[in-house]
């Protein structure tokens, strides 16, 4: 099943919403985002030929990009596998879909102005989602942060975060940081205040960085 996903910057309540969470609660669904037109067409191809039911979430500002060459060929990148897409030493940043591109933003903003070396982790498929790929990299750096437009409050990155606790805990050298859109309805003109965009994630790196 293809859906439109996430917000465009001008959706408003009833067009910009993230619904993975709910749909990883049903036991035997995959549930899939891409981040771009490359991992769309591969992702996708996977769904399609993957015998278990997917819901492949797809990105709407992704209908409007033409950033990037699209290989003609038939290929598929595996479900079930993060993308670590850009590597560091002293944070994990993780997110997927359309923030996966602010996280690598926010990586060179805080490489540049901090020193802040982040490792940016795409997640890919929600659902049987690759928890050794973010363990290993949250036992390397020590921290993490995890990025979602959806709501707060029981959306996806609670489930991460429950994970890192129970997984790294001894690893960690501080809280981890979720940010995510508000736990309010958002009309048109507020929904570049709900997004977590590149300065909210940015302050919440200074915070990461500055713990002691």
């Amino acid at each position: 099943v293809r859906a439109p996903w996430g917000a465009v910057g001008h959706g408003a309540l009833y067009h910009s919403q993230s619904p993975e969470a709910f749909f990883a609660h049903a036991p035997g669904l995959k549930v899939v985002v891409p981040r771009g037109p490359t991992q769309a067409k591969g992702l996708l191809l996977s769904c399609i030929r993957d015998p278990n039911p997917c819901i492949f979430f797809e990105p709407k500002i992704l209908y409007r990009m033409a950033a990037e060459e699209v290989p003609v060929g038939d290929y598929t990148l595996p479900l079930s596998q993060a993308d670590v897409v850009r590597t560091g030493s002293d944070m994990t940043l993780v997110g997927w879909g359309t923030v996966v591109h602010v996280l690598l933003e926010v990586a060179e903003m805080a490489q540049s102005q901090l020193g802040v070396s982040c490792e940016v982790i795409d997640l890919q498929t929600i659902m049987p989602y690759d928890a050794a790929t973010i363990e290993q990299s949250v036992r390397k750096t020590g921290k993490a942060m995890i990025v979602h437009e959806a709501p707060l409050t029981s959306g996806f990155g609670a489930e991460l975060s429950a994970r890192i606790q129970e997984e790294c805990f001894l690893h960690l050298e501080a809280p981890i940081q979720r940010v995510c859109g508000w736990d309010t309805p958002f009309g048109y003109i507020y929904e570049p205040f709900y997004m977590p965009d590149k300065w909210r994630c940015y302050e919440a790196v200074k915070n990461l960085a500055e713990y002691m």
